[in-house]
């Protein structure tokens, strides 16, 4: 079972940002048309698990089942769609993790929510300061439960993933 730790924000997670995704951007070549910093880590001043997640929107999402191999060669793990249809999933690191790549095809809704939260939450101080606070208390509830810990977030992200995606939505037409 995978220790749950949700630490202060760290600076230097952009820069871990930076280097892991220039490795997928060459991997990816061809099939790659943007790449984005997502999850926790992404939101400067958000407590989170020091596990940088990384979102490549690609051409063809099957194209990418192509590529497993190589992922596992860069120290990944596969776990195909992951419970999200038409996403591929990866984790580098197993009793540890440290990087979570999430692949999704252009024009898939999962793109728009996941930006749509990271962007929210970097607009609205007092809501990323409410969901620190409830990552930190579901952490120390849950110090080696991550699944626990995730199903005791899941609401309060689903809502909070609605009301951010009608706002990102409404930015994207000003």
């Amino acid at each position: 079972m995978r220790k749950v730790e949700v630490v202060e924000y760290d600076t230097a997670w952009t820069e871990k940002f930076e280097d892991e995704s220039s490795r997928l951007e060459r991997l990816l070549d061809g099939e790659l048309i943007v790449i984005h910093h997502i999850g926790s880590t992404s939101v400067p001043g958000l407590d989170a698990k020091p596990i940088i997640d990384i979102m490549p929107v690609v051409r063809q999402i099957e194209r990418v089942d192509g590529l497993i191999g190589h992922m596992e060669a860069l120290g990944y793990r596969s776990f195909g769609e992951h419970g999200i249809p038409r996403r591929r999933f990866f984790a580098k690191g197993e009793d540890v993790r440290t990087v979570h790549v999430h692949v999704f095809e252009e024009g898939d809704e999962g793109v728009v929510r996941h930006l749509a939260f990271r962007d929210y939450l970097m607009a609205f101080p007092d809501v990323r300061a409410e969901y620190a606070a409830l990552k930190q208390q579901l952490a120390s509830q849950h110090p080696e439960d991550i699944e626990s810990y995730i199903q005791g977030k899941q609401e309060w992200v689903s809502e909070t993933e609605r009301v951010a995606t009608l706002w990102y939505l409404s930015q994207q037409q000003k």
